[in-house]
């Protein structure tokens, strides 16, 4: 890949004399004399790398090392200094510059280091693609608000650290797929992901499912069964639902959490266990803990790090990100090929509220595909409270 150098030099003839040289090595080149037009060509994009000189017309250089930590992957600047400028240089170094080279500057040494920035910059732009491609294949829409930005990237370092994790959120707004992808970005993606709704069977078998029983604990145990927490060893243990959970269970989980280890149900033997736990609720806990429903002690150990989404209506700038995914998605599934939702649909999806968050919209979406015999979904593909839902509804497109 040809880079492009940005040289940022007041004085022309030292600008234009770096230009020859790079040009003669086969780099392309851009130049700035002052701040201003350097910031300018960098909001751009323009630049791969930064040669920068340290003192300017309207400022010092090394002031964009702070201005361009945002940008990602940022482009390495290497500084060009003076006699005098050492000191700022080595502080340079540490806020983050790649390199710096003294005047006048020596062609081997600036080939060198422009060859090593080279290198930095091609393994950023490498990880950041194999970060696109990991959230492509977690199947985890974060769409274009900052939240959900920051909800990912918050689930990352909770994934690499194996970190307990306490998911909150209304019905709908994917819980378990943001706990499929923690399980997906961590280190224990190739070991079990296994996930319990709490809500969904009653209380008195709940500890027998997470335990599991020796023979004999209890009439109709004929045989020894593993528990939910035993078969996770080693990966995630998801419960949903968590809120759900009687007291008394939640005191017996509360303890083979902290002692990372439990007795199967009519068991003597104390059994060990490495395991992520993820829950989800969709109910408040704090104030299911002052109503005395909620452990305060469990509630705080599940919670290391605690993620919160959004509901669809929260975030509706992402509506067109999920219809594409659901789309292309529901192609596969169902051996179809629609290619997009019209304008007119995307705007009718947006005027809707979403009480089933998005759930319901790839619900929606399912639907229309099922309806749609065109290349593109129409409003006639909608039901009717999502069209009725519109305050500009007109006429069918």
């Amino acid at each position: 890949m040809s880079l492009t150098i940005l040289i940022v030099e007041d004085e022309k003839h030292a600008r234009e004399n770096i230009r020859d040289i790079l040009g003669a090595k086969g780099f392309n080149t851009i130049e700035a004399d002052t701040l201003k037009s350097a910031r300018k060509q960098i909001d751009l994009g323009n630049a791969d790398i930064i040669l920068l000189d340290v003192m300017l017309p309207d400022g010092n250089g090394p002031t964009l090392l702070e201005e361009t930590a945002h940008i990602n992957p940022r482009p390495p600047i290497i500084l060009v200094t003076g006699h005098g400028d050492i000191e700022m240089a080595v502080k340079a170094m540490k806020n983050g510059a790649h390199d710096f080279l003294q005047k006048p500057i020596q062609i081997d040494e600036l080939e060198a280091s422009i060859l090593r920035a080279g290198d930095i910059l091609n393994m950023r732009r490498e990880l950041a693609h194999l970060r696109q491609r990991d959230r492509e294949n977690h199947q985890f829409i974060l769409g274009k608000s900052a939240e959900m930005e920051t909800v990912y990237s918050q689930a990352e370092r909770a994934a690499q650290a194996a970190a307990s994790v306490l998911i909150t959120g209304e019905t709908g707004t994917g819980k378990e797929v943001l706990a499929k992808a923690i399980h997906q970005m961590g280190n224990r993606s190739d070991k079990p992901f296994i996930a319990f709704n709490c809500a969904a069977i009653q209380s008195t078998v709940v500890e027998s499912e997470l335990f599991g029983y020796e023979a004999g604990a209890f009439t109709s145990a004929d045989k020894r069964k593993p528990g939910l927490i035993e078969t996770a060893d080693g990966g995630i243990l998801f419960l949903d639902e968590i809120s759900s959970m009687h007291p008394e269970m939640q005191a017996k989980l509360l303890r083979a959490l902290e002692e990372r280890a439990f007795r199967r149900m009519g068991g003597t033997k104390l059994i060990n266990v490495d395991v992520q736990v993820l829950a989800a609720s969709n109910k408040n806990l704090k104030e299911k803990i002052a109503d005395g429903e909620f452990r305060d002690d469990l509630y705080f150990r599940l919670k290391v790090v605690d993620l919160h989404l959004p509901t669809l209506k929260e975030r509706k700038q992402d509506i067109p990100e999920l219809v594409g995914f659901f789309i292309k998605d529901f192609n596969l599934n169902m051996g179809v090929n629609i290619l997009e939702a019209t304008p007119k649909t995307l705007e009718t999806l947006a005027n809707y509220d979403w009480p089933g968050n998005i759930r319901e919209l790839k619900n929606v979406i399912e639907r229309a595909m099922i309806f749609c015999d065109e290349e593109a979904i129409g409003l006639e593909h909608l039901p009717p409270e999502i069209i009725n839902a519109s305050p500009k509804k007109k006429k069918k497109k």
